[in-house]
């Protein structure tokens, strides 16, 4: 009567302590430059080394700019966060993904493109978004710079154990509609707090029929609903996914490995502490109107009314709103835009850059917007030129920048204006998210494409060959 998560987290747990956290094993680790540095000069007071360093992998991706990454980067605090992590990986004899190099990229993409993420594992990271490995059947989940030193000590965490969640979509999904609009779509119906406290669970045949990408986007954004991680059963597609990358078991090792992993999924009679259900026909294209993931509408909606707002939520929905110079009532179709973000470790894998192309291919790009196209990874930009649609989208007016974090969170150089619009791929649309005054409206690859294109929010359906509407 185990849950798929229950049978990770119990496997992994070390010694419970009476009234209080679990003590859990941690198979993999990984740090970016921001949450780390604090980290690592704890081990250093403390006179310690880290338990198990060739579990542990380091990665720059926030901070590092998305052109000229074989100069110096220019801002001196990104510059510090970069080098600094540096060294601290090879003071502390660790794997350390340079920038530039040909395995760096945003971690959350590059773990489970190389199989550094695997069905079963525990994995955490100083990143609310590492939920997003948890595609591969993993626990994996966002801790604090405190916890990250303890991960380095111990290789171990203290957690309370969550409760588990299930959410299961039948159906199928239309044409046009992708997981980005599922996760929006969810995001939307049970709040950025529906969630809280639990690990999601995500089943049904709209979940089977995804591939491994899109199951990645769905993940990613399984904190945005409050949840502490979400996971889906490994299956043939994972198997498929992972064999032969760099860092997966070869030969007999991975015999044993997906042996083992296809045991990796809930038992028929486990029991939920809370189960939902959607149907996947009822989600259309979605994009936010307001300063939270779960403002959100399908994109042929009007923004809701007052009246029909919680009493409680007024002020925050007219304060999101004033924020957005937007007005209730009004549709998304047609708001003119100025900036298109394709990216992120929410979007930025190949599939996203097929969805995007797919939409501009013999179109241009509108005069009036200013796009960012952001590999995940350097071997997602290879994998963009090998498949020509570096191309398609050169035809188009579009440049393709080098693989980080870019405008999802502007920590770099890639910012948007106060009061511009932005129709963004990433993960999160709060205030100055992605700039001081920005304005970002959350969407998919392909509504970003769509807009990219007639320079407003257009339903991307309206631009898919032989589509009928």
């Amino acid at each position: 009567m185990n849950t798929l998560f229950d049978k990770i987290w119990d496997r992994h747990v070390v010694q419970k302590v009476t009234d209080g956290p679990e003590q859990l094993y941690i198979d993999r680790m990984y740090c970016h430059e921001v949450t780390s540095p604090q980290a690592f000069e704890g081990l250093r007071q403390r006179g310690l080394r880290c338990f198990r360093p060739e579990k542990i992998v380091c990665m720059p991706d926030h901070n590092i700019p998305t052109v000229g990454q074989d100069k110096p980067i220019e801002d001196a605090v990104s510059r510090c966060q970069v080098e600094t992590l540096k060294r601290n990986a090879e003071e502390f004899g660790l794997t350390h993904y340079d920038m530039f190099s040909k395995d760096n990229g945003i971690i959350h993409v590059v773990g489970p493109e190389t199989g550094l993420s695997l069905p079963g594992m525990t994995i955490v990271c100083g990143d609310s978004h590492t939920s997003t490995h948890g595609a591969l059947g993993a626990v994996a989940f966002g801790i604090g710079t405190s916890e990250v030193e303890m991960v380095m000590a111990s290789q171990c965490i203290l957690q309370q154990k969550p409760k588990s969640m299930r959410i299961t979509i039948d159906g199928c999904l239309g044409e046009g509609v992708s997981a980005k609009d599922v996760a929006l779509f969810l995001m939307a119906r049970l709040t950025t707090g529906g969630a809280t406290g639990y690990f999601v669970e995500y089943a049904g045949q709209v979940v089977r029929d995804m591939s491994m990408e899109s199951r990645l986007t769905l993940c990613n954004l399984s904190i945005e609903m409050g949840a502490r991680g979400g996971l889906i059963a490994p299956d043939e597609k994972t198997f498929s996914y992972l064999k032969d990358r760099k860092h997966s078991p070869k030969g007999k090792e991975w015999t044993d490995a997906v042996e083992y992993w296809r045991t990796l999924k809930s038992d028929c009679d486990a029991v939920f502490d809370k189960e939902v259900r959607f149907d996947g026909s009822e989600i259309d294209p979605f994009v936010t109107y307001g300063t939270n993931p779960g403002m959100g509408i399908s994109i042929g909606e009007t923004i809701p009314l007052l009246e029909d707002v919680d009493r409680n939520e007024h002020d925050s929905f007219t304060k999101a709103l004033d924020y957005m110079g937007l007005v209730p009532g009004r549709k998304m179709l047609g708001l003119k835009i100025d900036y298109v973000f394709l990216g992120a470790c929410t979007n930025g894998r190949i599939e996203d850059f097929r969805a995007f192309a797919s939409i501009v291919e013999g179109r241009k790009k509108s005069d009036g917007v200013t796009a960012w196209l952001v590999p995940g990874s350097w071997a997602v930009d290879r994998q963009i030129r090998d498949e020509g649609l570096d191309i398609i989208l050169a035809k188009a007016g579009f440049e393709i920048r080098q693989p980080g974090c870019s405008a999802c969170l502007a920590m770099n150089g890639d910012k948007v204006p106060a009061g511009k619009y932005a129709v963004s791929t990433s993960n999160r649309n709060f205030e100055g998210r992605q700039g001081p005054g920005a304005r970002t409206i959350l969407a998919s690859p392909m509504t970003a494409a769509a807009a990219a294109v007639t320079g407003v929010i257009t339903d991307p359906r309206t631009l898919l060959r032989g589509f009928q509407g």
